[in-house]
């Protein structure tokens, strides 16, 4: 099988920070069309945001499934050069590592799913059902250019996607230990409490946001929202941010903003989440504006076909079976799971990832193409 580490290092090397692509996705639509991939480039968002989405399907001779392939060109930016040991866009070895950005989060993914999809139709030209590859330069920003608009345009042509991988780095200690079956949903509020600024020493005539807010926020804190279930953890609730005051100690805030989010499972909706905030708000008598955005909703599949084939190609690959989770943040899964009935993701190991000196194990790469190209076999042939 041609080399993914390969690929994954030619990626590596354009700069594609969110949404520009760099010529990402030119270069995997030059590996995939030749072997037979309709490839559409749909360039979208605002001027001064495009987001370049590739939508690659090849169709078999025969009647059977869509397994599609998901994942991001694009990457964090790259922090402080100088604290970076080489040059973030150079890849690079050391001790059996390729480090560069993107090289875990997840270029690594895409360059394996790319060769997976070559191999397998060099092998199995006359395969069944389909291969498809939805790839963005929007998952790492707002995500609202990106996957989205792929799914909307495959639900506008009536396009069904049976099954999907998504390359998000899952791992955990060793590659293949952990895939992702769902994800939980994601819930924010940004929230404005109203006081009256005033001086310190002159409380009765001013009136302060902060402490207006403390009980109300002391009883969210506390909150048992929902007790997860078998497949999801609880719902929790955090403040990210609290901003107050005008940075001189005599002065009493005239409001306070507070950034706070929901990770919720499928025990809890978005409007009941909203409707018991609003509670808690009113019960303390707390003056307040708040804006919620939705992320996500929670999506889950259920172990069957997809999470067996893929926990029988680790196995066959690294001599192991994998441990399904929910856990950790969103991926652009979310938005596949609206018109695909059973999303998984897996990738590789996920401790270096938006770091310094992102890196991923070298010989990881390989096996994780032949993982996806395990896969491929199992459920197209």
């Amino acid at each position: 099988m041609p080399s993914a580490l390969q690929l994954a290092e030619a990626l590596i090397a354009r700069p594609s920070v969110t949404p520009d692509d760099a010529g990402c996705q030119d270069l995997l639509k030059a590996r995939l069309e030749p072997l037979g991939f309709v490839c559409e480039t749909h360039v979208c968002g605002p001027a001064d945001f495009r987001v370049s989405n590739l939508l690659a399907i090849r169709r078999g001779s025969a009647p059977g499934p869509t397994l599609a392939f998901a994942g991001h060109t694009d990457v964090v930016p790259t922090g402080p050069l100088a604290q970076w040991a080489s040059d973030p866009f150079v890849p690079s070895h050391r001790s059996g590592f390729l480090y560069g950005r993107g090289a875990a989060d997840m270029k690594s993914s895409i360059a394996a799913m790319t060769v997976a999809a070559e191999a397998f139709v060099r092998a199995h030209p006359d395969h069944r059902g389909a291969i498809a590859l939805l790839i963005t330069s929007d998952e790492e920003g707002p995500s609202v250019d990106g996957t989205t608009r792929l799914v909307e345009l495959l639900k506008a042509r009536n396009e069904k996607l049976d099954m999907c991988i998504v390359g998000e780095p899952t791992s955990v200690e060793k590659l293949g230990d952990m895939i992702k079956n769902g994800r939980r949903g994601t819930l924010s509020g940004k929230l404005r409490i109203v006081g009256i600024q005033g001086h310190v020493a002159y409380p009765q005539l001013a009136k302060n946001p902060i402490h207006a807010f403390a009980p109300a926020l002391a009883e969210l804190v506390g909150t048992v929202w929902d007790q997860g279930n078998g497949h999801f953890p609880p719902t929790t609730f955090q403040v990210s941010n609290f901003h107050a005051g005008t940075g001189v100690g005599n002065v009493i805030p005239g409001e306070a903003i507070i950034d706070f989010n929901f990770r919720f499972s499928t025990e809890s909706t978005a409007d009941g989440l909203k409707a018991r905030v609003h509670a808690v708000l009113a019960r303390h008598g707390v003056e307040h504006e708040l804006a919620w955005t939705l992320g996500g909703q929670p999506f889950l599949t259920i172990p069957g076909t997809l999470t067996q084939a893929v926990s029988d190609a680790i196995e066959a690959e690294c001599g192991y079976r994998p441990v399904l989770s929910t856990t950790g943040g969103t991926s652009d899964g979310r938005f596949i799971a609206t018109i695909c009935p059973q999303v998984i993701e897996l990738g590789p190991r996920n401790a270096s990832i938006h770091k310094i000196d992102e890196h991923v194990e070298a010989a990881d790469i390989d096996r994780l193409a032949n993982i996806y190209r395990r896969v491929l076999k199992r459920l197209l042939t």
